[in-house]
């Protein structure tokens, strides 16, 4: 095979892989939008005193990047309220180690999530409760 062989196959190659890409994950993070707008659709349950005191702190420490109904925001975090994050495939644990210790970018084109600063062990299950709920009301489980 001559070079030029070679080369348009390299290149073809890059073009397929960059291609698949783009089907498979959507456009890098700095071409989505930065509107702030909701990702998906969430239907709020009648909430448990728990999930109610998790949903406060979930405002007061999460909301600004994952939306207050955790709806996910563009150009800022993901929808908690989807199907990546049952609790089958994102147990509790990786809910309280994203939060305590912060997580690298791996599901979504959002970049890495620093560690939740001011944050408690405790006040974490608390928010986990409230995710979870309305994960749940939201045929999620």
């Amino acid at each position: 095979m001559g070079t030029f062989a070679k080369y348009a196959a390299i290149l073809a190659g890059i073009v397929i892989i960059t291609a698949t890409g783009f089907i498979m994950f959507g456009a890098p993070a700095k071409h989505q939008a930065h509107t702030g707008a909701a990702i998906v659709a969430v239907n709020m349950p009648t909430l448990s005193p728990a999930a109610e005191t998790g949903q406060k702190l979930f405002i007061a420490k999460c909301a600004l990047c994952h939306g207050a109904n955790a709806d996910g925001r563009e150009g800022k975090g993901p929808p908690l309220i989807h199907k990546i994050y049952e609790p089958g495939h994102h147990g509790d644990a990786s809910f309280q180690s994203a939060a305590l210790n912060g997580v690298r970018s791996h599901h979504w084109r959002f970049g890495n999530m620093p560690a939740v600063s001011d944050i408690k062990l405790e006040e974490v299950d608390l928010i986990i409760a409230y995710v979870r709920e309305v994960q749940r009301h939201n045929g999620i489980k």
